[in-house]
């Protein structure tokens, strides 16, 4: 971690990560070993050196495998009962790229799958559930192109001439957890990772100047050194740790696993295994004297707002910056939206409820928006303006620390799901970050007072409302204050429902 050798640069959004990995991809010379939530080959190439070989990830990929580079790549798969589409997706995905390598001959160097986490919720919850299950089942036979290309909804379903129903028997298996990591090894030596998946819904660039709902902005780190060499063994050996088995602790390398039980008959949850992720935050929170600094898509975990509350009561001089989405992705940009979504909005209105109790004045909540006027109404516009869907998972303590992973700060990403990230220590590397995180929400005429830890929570606060006051197009930055209240209107505790679920 304090190796003053290594490469660290911090990329922000896919216009910068983007042609970042696809260059990895050219430089490449015996060995790329991936996993990625979603990674879809369709998405188009940016970088000219790139775009010299052809359109899209397709023919970088094939190139790339014909060249002898040896190409490992997992993409996550998804509960086809409760994220049919997504497990559709996965799928389609699979078998654009499997084909397009068979069709150019260079299927031999690529190790292609689609992983579902092995734990299963147990028989008595499904029983519970069942009725609930089949009526879900019934949904996704309407909404799922074909069932035929769903292998993992195929056997729920029975056919009867031209008609789909489902089977009632045995209980359907339900999986709770899924795949959340977004990192590629190169070579054994060179590491891409942080928070962004590969299609064309999470392109974006700084500007954020698309719609709002193709708005996506993410946080990436390209960095070599032992980490890369962690993050290797890390994909190799996640497998055997999946099904129980003990891994040791890295360095430099930040990781969420959990295991399926042994025994899982009365419980919803997976087996907890690793959760580095969590601990270091619990850990660098209980240090920070300062400011300590949050990009989240969620803020859903209750322990670690706890840890924050406790810290703050402890030290009257540490202050808070969280920038938070305005509204999550399904209630901003869909009217379907269900009771999994309200009661995600529970969660965070308690999560934040407890750290205002404790921090007062010395917390701000942000959400970004962008500079221009909405004609819209509804969770995707914020104060007057479109939202910008902030999606990176950044952590910065002091100027001692900084984080960048796929973990969001909700109890799924911090005991459940597979998740990764890295740390640093080293003042020029948390430099780095902070000032890209900052300076690109700030802008870049942003005074010292923004930066500065004992003024920064004030000199934010104070920008954020003061663009309330302004109309979109004049406002300083993209930064507005969070409001909790229109989580509040839809927010539904679900008793009995592990907070992970959210």
């Amino acid at each position: 971690m304090k190796n003053r050798n290594r490469h660290f640069e911090v990329l922000l959004t896919a216009q910068e990560a983007y042609p970042a990995l696809e260059k990895q991809f050219l430089d490449a010379q015996n060995e790329i070993i991936a996993g990625f939530r979603i990674f879809d080959a369709r998405t188009k190439l940016r970088l000219p050196a790139a775009q010299e070989i052809g359109e899209t990830w397709i023919d970088l990929i094939c190139h790339t495998l014909k060249r002898g580079v040896r190409i490992t790549l997992t993409i996550s798969d998804f509960d086809p009962i409760a994220r049919a589409s997504l497990h559709q997706y996965a799928w389609d995905c699979y078998w654009v790229l499997l084909n397009a390598a068979e069709k150019d001959g260079c299927r031999d160097n690529l190790t292609l799958r689609i992983a579902t986490h092995p734990a299963r919720v147990g028989i008595l919850p499904r029983i519970l559930l069942w009725p609930r299950l089949i009526s879900e089942i019934s949904k996704c036979i309407n909404d799922i192109d074909n069932v035929e290309h769903t292998p993992n909804l195929k056997p729920l379903v029975k056919r009867k001439g031209a008609k789909l129903s489902p089977r009632l028997f045995p209980i359907p298996p339900l999986a709770p957890v899924s795949h959340h990591q977004k990192l590629a090894v190169f070579d054994g030596q060179r590491l891409f990772i942080g928070g962004l998946d590969l299609n064309e819904r999470r392109y974006d660039t700084p500007a954020h100047n698309q719609e709002s709902d193709e708005t996506w902005h993410d946080v990436q780190v390209l960095t070599d050194g032992p980490v890369a060499v962690e993050a290797r063994q890390h994909l190799l050996e996640m497998d055997d740790v999946f099904e129980g088995k003990a891994t040791k602790p890295k360095t430099h390398l930040l990781r969420t696993i959990s295991a399926k039980r042994r025994v899982s008959f009365p419980y919803m949850s997976p087996r907890r295994m690793v959760t580095e992720i969590a601990d270091t935050h619990a850990a660098q929170i209980a240090l920070s004297e300062n400011l300590i600094y949050f990009e989240t898509q969620f803020f859903r975990d209750e322990t670690l707002a706890r840890h924050l509350a406790k810290r703050a009561q402890e030290n009257p001089d540490l202050s808070l910056i969280i920038i938070l989405p305005a509204a999550p992705e399904d209630v901003a940009f869909s009217s379907d939206w269900g009771v999994d979504a309200a009661y995600g909005e529970h969660l965070q209105v308690k999560c934040i409820d407890i750290v205002r109790q404790a921090f007062g004045d010395r917390a701000f909540f942000g959400s970004p928006a962008q500079r221009k006027l909405s004609a819209d109404d509804g969770r995707a516009v914020h104060f007057d303006a479109p939202i910008v869907y902030l999606h990176a998972k950044v952590s910065i303590f002091d100027d001692r620390m900084g984080i960048v992973s796929s973990a969001n700060l909700n109890g799924r990403s911090m005991n459940w799901d597979t998740e990764a990230g890295i740390k640093t220590a080293h003042p020029q590397e948390v430099l780095q970050l902070k000032t890209k995180c900052f300076t690109h929400w700030l802008g870049a005429d942003a005074s010292e007072a923004f930066f500065n830890r004992q003024t920064a929570r004030k000199a934010w606060s104070d920008l954020a409302t003061s663009n309330t006051q302004r109309a979109p197009d004049q406002r300083r930055g993209f930064i507005l204050p969070y409001l909790s209240a229109p989580a509040e209107k839809i927010a539904q505790a679900l008793p009995g429902v592990p907070a992970e679920m959210a």
